[in-house]
């Protein structure tokens, strides 16, 4: 119910989800004006001139009422993306003018029609409020057809921000919706949508291959090109990270064949052919059909797929050893991306220019590109779609667990019915057996379903306090809300390695990984003996905080404890290192005590996070100390002087801080004994 170019995301997936196409958009100008002709009750006659005109001098002329809504929302559909902000007035005066009336169904085709025009121009966002408030309409009207396709176009707005587990979500549901309803058209978009979705994970792939010809049967069954296409396309993506090239390279081609030659997917496909002669080394054609899905993108002026067409024009141009040029695409492909804010493309770019700057020996650029790409990382991995499909499985129980105690009290109903006819023939006894039996029956279902929402209560509870701490998990499970709370007196500690970026080019990603979790598991289990809460880690940095949730009196104390094991831990590491010839990973560490606000942030994944100026200076005393110290400031110093020997540093610049009075710790005080 709403038509637009499809979204795509790069490289790993790369496949592509697209928003369901209307049934009404398809049928020709007569037919898009017998539509009305229905609606109004009454004929309407176009003669020579164009829908959109007709469709205004009728407008012209109508009274405020219902007719006029349709009008309104037909005029939307004509005008198409030929006229943006015109789109855009005459949804806003539809929806106004529905609301006004309490005209719900009229209402809710207004907001899809305002979402619409927003996901056209990549705001996402603002797209989703529109397309929630129709979801409400059409869910109080009980419209299980208007609630399946905006809950696919709401799929299709977070997976084009590469929210995968919440764009499962919705999927999920829309394709429940429209198995109920029938709807061919609605359901092979969805059945693509999910495919794709499991296409996230290797270990899923066999999941997408059965949704994709599911889709693909059913979308030959109808002549739908473009879902025809869609499938094609991705089971293409899945063969090409399986390395089945040739067979990867039949599914494009068939994707090809399948699309119209003014289709907005068509860019996609184009790009996807292009790569498989990259892999092939024939530069020269791969070059080619990238130029061709370049040019496609253009003419749509689809800002994503004008950037994936220019990321891959950027890598031949770099394996081809053209560096500069490749450089001019990678920054064309960088301000697509961020103009679509398509955040895998922005990540392959700042990829793409940290690899050429390198080859060409610009090391300045280099790092300042690896850089932005590794802190884009650290936001995108944070997306996982094991809970939403852990969630979703958890509902198909619920309703397995529904349907039999629906079949339960249907037995019961029934049995009661022959109790009475047969009451006056059976003995007392074996009415008593009777409804002992039920009773122990009865008592049994109950104890299987108990146990199992006892589990997944475990399991719940489980999973927040891995995120969360346990006072403000069991408050959030309480109250359904987190209070966020302002503390006077919180120790902050940052640690990171120096040189860390220069390190990790030198080590496969599987060796950085597992240095790092080495490392982290180690600092985790001192926090947990000093009591301290352990807050993020950031790439290689590891934040931590003392004296939250929970306040406690030497928190400073117990924080320079702990980072003083830290040390001592990776002292002993960098020691085995040398001893086999390996590069040891020097540590800085810096604290600070001051005030702080905490609380969970987050809608969908919670996250226990703090906030203020205590957390920016303690930043700062970790950038500005020196490997193998700990460095402190002049407020830690003054809660823990009496503890530790310290070493006055002086007067030091912190970037966007100031002069700090700043400390080594050399080590505790002869005399002091500390009880565990």
């Amino acid at each position: 119910m709403g038509d637009c170019g499809p979204p795509f995301h790069f490289e790993q997936i790369m496949g592509m989800s697209y928003f369901e196409p209307s049934m009404e958009m398809r049928l020709s100008t007569f037919l898009s004006a017998l539509i009305i002709m229905l609606i109004l009750d009454g004929p309407i006659v176009f003669a020579q001139k164009s829908p959109a005109d007709s469709l205004t001098e009728l407008l012209s002329k109508s009274k405020d009422d219902t007719s006029k809504v349709n009008i309104l929302n037909q005029l939307f559909k004509e005008i198409g993306s030929s006229d943006p902000e015109r789109t855009l007035l005459v949804a806003t005066q539809a929806r106004d003018l529905a609301m006004k009336l309490s005209f719900k169904s009229g209402t809710a085709l207004a907001l899809k029609n305002i979402g619409l025009y927003h996901f056209r121009r990549n705001q996402y966002q603002d797209a989703d409020d529109s397309w929630q408030q129709a979801l409400d309409v059409y869910t109080s009207l009980k419209d299980e057809t208007g609630m399946s396709n905006i809950l696919n176009n709401l799929g299709s707005s977070n997976f084009n921000r590469s929210n995968y587990p919440r764009a499962l979500e919705y999927f999920l549901k829309g394709l429940d919706l429209a198995e109920k309803t029938g709807n061919k058209l609605r359901l092979v978009t969805t059945l693509n949508n999910v495919a794709l979705c499991y296409m996230n994970k290797p270990a899923t792939y066999e999941k997408a291959f059965e949704y994709f010809r599911r889709a693909l049967k059913i979308a030959k069954e109808i002549d739908d090109k473009d879902n025809i296409g869609a499938a094609y396309v991705n089971m293409g993506e899945i063969y090409m990270n399986l390395h089945q090239d040739s067979t990867a390279l039949v599914n494009f081609l068939n994707a090809k064949d399948a699309y119209d030659q003014e289709s907005d997917a068509l860019p996609y496909c184009l790009n996807s052919i292009g790569k498989i002669y990259q892999k092939r080394k024939d530069y020269v054609k791969a070059l080619d059909y990238h130029q061709q899905s370049l040019a496609k993108a253009t003419k749509h002026d689809d800002p994503l797929s004008i950037s994936q067409a220019l990321l891959e024009i950027a890598q031949v141009y770099r394996m081809t050893g053209k560096g500069k040029e490749a450089l001019k695409f990678y920054q064309d492909a960088k301000s697509m991306a961020i103009k679509a804010d398509a955040q895998l493309e922005l990540k392959h770019s700042y990829e793409g220019l940290a690899t050429t700057y390198g080859q060409l020996s610009d090391y300045r650029n280099a790092f300042d590109y690896q850089l932005r790409s590794t802190k884009l990382s650290d936001s995108l991995y944070k997306y996982s779609s094991d809970s939403i499909q852990r969630n979703y499985e958890v509902g198909l129980k619920k309703k397995e667990i529904d349907l039999l105690t629906k079949d339960k009290k249907l037995g019961e109903e029934e049995l009661r019915r022959q109790k009475l006819m047969q009451r006056a023939l059976m003995a007392g006894l074996s009415l008593i057996v009777l409804i002992v039996g039920l009773l122990y029956r009865d008592y049994r279902n109950k104890i299987k379903t108990n146990k199992i929402l006892d589990n997944q209560k475990a399991e719940i509870e489980s999973l927040l306090l891995n995120i969360l701490p346990a006072e403000v998990a069991d408050e959030l499970q309480k109250t359904g809300s987190a209070t966020p709370k302002y503390y006077e007196s919180v120790t902050v500690l940052f640690t990171d390695f120096k040189g860390f970026t220069v390190i990790a080019e030198k080590l496969s990603p599987q060796e950085v990984v597992a240095e790092l979790n080495n490392s982290f598991r180690k600092f985790d289990e001192i926090m947990d003996k000093y009591g301290m809460e352990k807050i993020k880690t950031i790439g290689d940095a590891y934040m931590c905080a003392g004296g939250i949730p929970v306040s406690f009196e030497g928190h400073s104390v117990k924080m320079i404890r702990a980072a003083m094991e830290m040390r001592d831990f990776m002292k002993n590491l960098n020691d085995e290192k040398r001893e086999q010839g390996l590069i040891g990973w020097e540590m800085r560490i810096g604290i600070h005590v001051g005030p702080v606000v905490a609380g969970v942030v987050g809608k969908n994944k919670f996250a226990y996070d703090i906030w203020g100026g205590t957390v920016n200076i303690a930043s700062r005393m970790e950038s500005n100390g020196d490997p193998k110290e700990i460095n402190i400031s002049s407020a830690t110093y003054e809660l823990v002087k009496d503890y530790f020997d310290c070493t006055y540093r002086g007067k030091i610049y912190a970037k966007n801080v100031g002069e700090i009075d700043m400390y080594f710790v050399a080590g505790v005080k002869e005399g002091v004994v500390f009880e565990d």
